[in-house]
């Protein structure tokens, strides 16, 4: 009876260590969820940012190719968690999250001033 509450999770949580691993192989695309300002201060090398919290964000990741590897990650998780959900539930197959965000970030950081 108590299982018919859960609900199957769309996505899969990464560690920092499985992050790093998997971001090294061709043919995946990082996504920043974070804000412009929060991306400026650091973000993993070859990210891209699509702020969640934008009014465009959820017509920026209908733009995007549903068969792509998507790895994604904000602060501490949990807004990667609610956009890798949503990507998921609109049909996107290969979508994970940086378990705990870019707080457990083991890895170099790249900073921009744009």
């Amino acid at each position: 009876m108590l299982g018919l509450f859960k609900t199957k999770k769309l996505f899969e949580d990464l560690s920092s260590k499985e992050f790093k691993e998997k971001i090294s192989k061709k043919g995946v695309q990082i996504i920043d969820v974070r804000t412009p300002a929060e991306f400026r201060k650091g973000h993993i090398k070859g990210a891209v940012n699509l702020d969640l919290s934008a009014f465009d964000f959820q017509k920026k990741i209908q733009e995007l190719k549903k068969e792509e590897n998507y790895f994604l990650y904000c602060r501490s998780g949990a807004r990667s968690a609610v956009a890798a959900r949503l990507m998921s539930q609109k049909g996107f197959k290969n979508v994970f999250n940086l378990d705990r965000g870019i707080m457990s970030w083991n890895g170099p950081l790249e900073t921009s001033n744009s």
